[in-house]
């Protein structure tokens, strides 16, 4: 028989004992799972990081429990779900958007449930810890094969947080886009695909002039790094499918003064 998925997203880190006791506490309820850890280096309390990192991800993984936990309001009112994608995945966390790109892009939440009460998770429940007390085995008792209508109480899909994110436009010549995600290498990941790039007039291989903080930047469309010299700006098409702009053997972000949420303007040189 197949084992369980469950997959784990959060900004705990690896310095501290978290991501281990909550490896442990998925292992005690369901001691078969293949546990897959996405990663546990989002940014603190970056809600709108982890969101964008967990839609990215699913398509390349099974299907089965995945959980992302970043989430600023532990200990407050906001409520802990579980929710059923179209595509028959389930998404544990915070109902603080972390979860709704994700969903959309698996074809929506069909089905939810509230789990801060549910009969899953352990007593006593830390007022700072949820990751460990709540998503981590309720997560375990869905991969053993728990219903989810029994996990927590009904919820209705349409009263689920959903993250708002911009959009990218065209305006004239020019593509509106906006930086999304910065990786380890100072890559900048945009919101704004090749069909969208294409639709301002830029073409593979053509110069392109990029606005950014204010500052203007030659740039080329290639196909990849070795597609210009080293030092050279480039715009290109990331392994999401996604447009990104990186430097050859450098720091885009650093050099552009790009961060996740900064708008970007391209257009033909």
């Amino acid at each position: 028989m197949t084992r369980p998925v469950v997959t784990l997203l959060t900004d705990y880190g690896r310095d501290d004992d978290f991501v281990g006791v909550c490896h442990g506490v998925i292992l005690r309820r369901c001691p078969d799972a293949a546990i897959v850890d996405i990663t546990h280096g989002i940014g603190r309390h970056d809600v709108r990081h982890a969101a964008l990192v967990l839609a990215n991800t699913l398509p390349y993984l099974p299907a089965g429990v995945h959980v992302a936990v970043v989430d600023p309001e532990v200990g407050t009112e906001r409520r802990g779900v579980a929710v059923r994608t179209a595509d028959e995945r389930l998404l544990v966390g915070p109902d603080n958007g972390v979860l709704s790109v994700a969903w959309e892009r698996c074809g929506g939440a069909i089905e939810a449930v509230d789990i801060s009460r549910s009969r899953h998770r352990l007593q006593p429940v830390s007022a700072t810890f949820h990751g460990r007390d709540v998503f981590a085995p309720v997560a375990a008792a869905l991969a053993a094969g728990e219903p989810l209508a029994e996990a927590g109480d009904p919820l209705d899909v349409d009263d689920l947080a959903v993250l708002e994110l911009p959009r990218p436009r065209i305006e004239g010549s020019e593509l509106v886009a906006h930086a999304l995600l910065v990786d380890r290498f100072g890559n900048v990941a945009l919101d704004a695909t090749h069909a969208e790039l294409t639709a301002s007039g830029i073409r593979l291989g053509r110069p392109v002039e990029i606005e950014a903080a204010g500052e203007r930047y030659h740039a080329t469309y290639a196909r990849t790094f070795a597609d210009v010299r080293h030092g050279e700006v480039l715009v290109y098409e990331d392994s999401y499918r996604t447009l990104a702009i990186a430097i050859n053997r450098g720091d885009a972000a650093e050099t552009l003064r790009v961060r996740p949420g900064d708008e970007i303007r391209l257009r033909p040189r």
